[in-house]
């Protein structure tokens, strides 16, 4: 499979397949990087897409230099991305990670994007914030008064994000777009997702035994015959 490794408004990314009209933008989730989207681009060049991957803030070769994995930095260098992307292909998808979904959707609401698939989107963010929150053991009050807090699995609540997300949440997402999500995903329930999934008119795959990171080799297997079979579907 051709790679070709490059810039786009300074962001490394990796371009993937021979030269085409369609192309996936693949945005990955925390803790991703471009290289990871190899797997996936392996199928959607059987099918005659090129897929663009890059490197989100403080991820892949841009793990310790600015700006921080926020949105309000990931965003507009998201919309940056896809500006240029119109600009060279007639047809954009997208696929995206947790996280990286809802980068996505925030980023993408206005755009033309002709297919979507997300595997366990974070489709509410400020849930997701209020439950760590809970897991915390933290209060609105205190989160407001300390700004930032720590946590002992990993994360730093912000009062400042839990704000943006409060303000920013998804109301239009036009995409036809299909979901794959696992029953035992921690971090969104089901039933989020599944409410998401009927508002917008999304396709929802539900993986038993799945977690929110589709890793092990069964988890795995899953995810790459979800989105083999979407290819051959099509929208």
């Amino acid at each position: 499979m051709e790679t070709k490794h490059s810039y786009i408004e300074r962001i490394p990314a990796i371009l993937w397949g021979a030269l085409s009209d369609k192309v996936f933008l693949y945005v990955h989730g925390q803790g991703g990087n471009k290289e990871e989207a190899e797997n996936f681009a392996e199928i959607a060049v059987k099918y005659g897409y090129q897929v663009l991957s890059i490197d989100l803030p403080q991820h892949g070769e841009r793990k310790s230099s600015a700006p921080t994995f926020e949105p309000w930095n990931v965003i507009p260098e998201l919309v940056g991305v896809m500006n240029r992307i119109h600009q060279n292909w007639r047809k954009v998808s997208l696929y995206a990670n947790s996280i990286g979904a809802w980068f996505s959707m925030l980023a993408f609401e206005k755009m033309q994007i002709e297919r979507c698939m997300f595997v366990s989107p974070v489709v509410d963010m400020q849930r997701l914030i209020l439950n760590m929150m809970q897991w915390a053991n933290v209060s609105e009050r205190q989160l407001q008064k300390e700004k930032l807090i720590p946590t002992n699995f990993g994360q730093t609540l912000s009062w400042k994000y839990f704000i943006f997300a409060k303000e920013n949440t998804i109301k239009n997402w036009d995409a036809p777009t299909r979901i794959l999500c696992g029953d035992r995903d921690s971090l969104i329930p089901n039933s989020v997702v599944s409410q998401f999934s009927r508002r917008f008119h999304c396709e929802l795959t539900t993986m038993t035994g799945g977690e929110h990171w589709f890793h092990t080799q069964e988890q795995l297997k899953v995810l790459y015959e979800w989105v083999e079979r979407d290819f051959k579907k099509g929208i």
